[in-house]
């Protein structure tokens, strides 16, 4: 039975997709494995095809013109057959004994008739060059039962990336009816935020599942390549703003976590903006803020007088001097 579709997407991933291609497919047969061409100009289309036909009955090949991470992702979600779904990045890998224990619990959740909204586990940043790998866990939250929202606690600065998700798919594709937008990147925060009133029922494996790997030059997370791509950035933030304040009750402990989750990624792009320090990105952040406070007054107050609203919001070049200082301060903690 085959309960978790694991959607793949590849934009010229020849050197890396091997990885993560054969960390999947030590799933076996419980997984689908959907390997989406995202209209790649080196060698991956075939290598998809190849993986298809070596694999068969695991290993799905889909081919599309180009419309990004975003667009990949859609394409996905549109073809997962399976009752629960995950996202990899094709430079990513998943580790095979962690991913045992994950798809025993959701077969045993399919035998009794059971379901979990969200399930969520440990993830891995595997860092060029760093000897020390950085592990996300959520000590935290409840083990080996359900939880709701008002028994998420977390420590400081952590929240849900995609890496540490699994969704049950009807409610990406049912519920939120979850569209990414084509040709953005870092849509994954709205894989993840927008979803999340549609979860009622919580999950947590301590397992470290996911290895994300991260250091390489082009990648899209490199600080330089972010501040090339900062609109995409501040479109996906932006979004956030405005999906807070239309569908969101903020006196829920839902409200809450999302709130929070809204001020650490509205303090990523502010930092970003800050570090470019030229008058033009200075002016995006200003009008960053001035977004939130137009589609949510009252969180727009909230944020801005937090430690970490202040903090991006001083005045002057020493303020700003100061909130990059903490930035790094807080990035070496977190080893990311």
């Amino acid at each position: 039975m085959k309960v978790l579709s694991i959607i793949v997407p590849c934009y010229n991933s020849q050197d890396y997709l091997a990885h993560a291609v054969h960390s999947l497919i030590a799933g076996g047969k419980r997984v689908e494995i959907l390997l989406v061409d995202d209209g790649s100009t080196d060698r991956t289309p075939t290598l998809i095809d190849n993986y298809a036909t070596q694999f068969q009955g695991q290993v799905r090949a889909i081919h599309q013109t180009n419309k990004g991470h975003g667009g990949a992702v859609n394409t996905g979600l549109q073809a997962a057959t399976c009752p629960y779904v995950k996202v990899c990045d094709s430079d990513d890998w998943l580790d095979s004994a962690a991913l045992e224990r994950i798809l025993n619990f959701l077969e045993r959740l399919l035998q009794t008739g059971n379901s979990v909204d969200m399930l969520l586990s440990n993830y891995v940043y595997d860092k060029v060059g760093s000897r020390h790998k950085k592990v996300i866990r959520y000590p935290r939250l409840p083990q080996g039962r359900f939880f709701g929202w008002k028994e998420v606690h977390l420590r400081l600065g952590q929240y849900f990336l995609m890496h540490a998700v699994i969704y049950r798919t009807a409610v990406l594709t049912q519920a939120a009816k979850l569209v990414l937008p084509q040709h953005t990147f870092y849509v994954d925060n709205l894989y993840v935020f927008e979803p999340l009133p549609f979860v009622k029922k919580i999950y947590y494996i301590d397992v470290n599942l996911y290895h994300y790997f991260i250091g390489r030059a082009d990648q899209s997370v490199n600080e330089q390549v972010m501040l090339q791509r900062i609109d995409q950035q501040l479109y996906v933030n932006k979004r956030m703003m405005a999906y807070y304040a239309q569908q969101i009750d903020d006196r829920t402990a839902l409200g809450k976590y999302m709130r929070y989750y809204l001020e650490i990624i509205t303090t990523v792009s502010s930092v970003l903006l800050l570090r470019g320090k030229k008058s033009t990105y200075l002016q995006k952040k200003r009008e960053l803020w001035q977004t939130l406070r137009e589609c949510d007054t009252r969180s727009y107050k909230r944020l801005r007088r937090r430690p970490l609203g202040v903090m991006v919001n001083l005045p002057g070049r020493s303020g700003h001097i100061l909130a990059l200082g903490a930035y790094e301060l807080v990035r070496h903690i977190y080893g990311c």
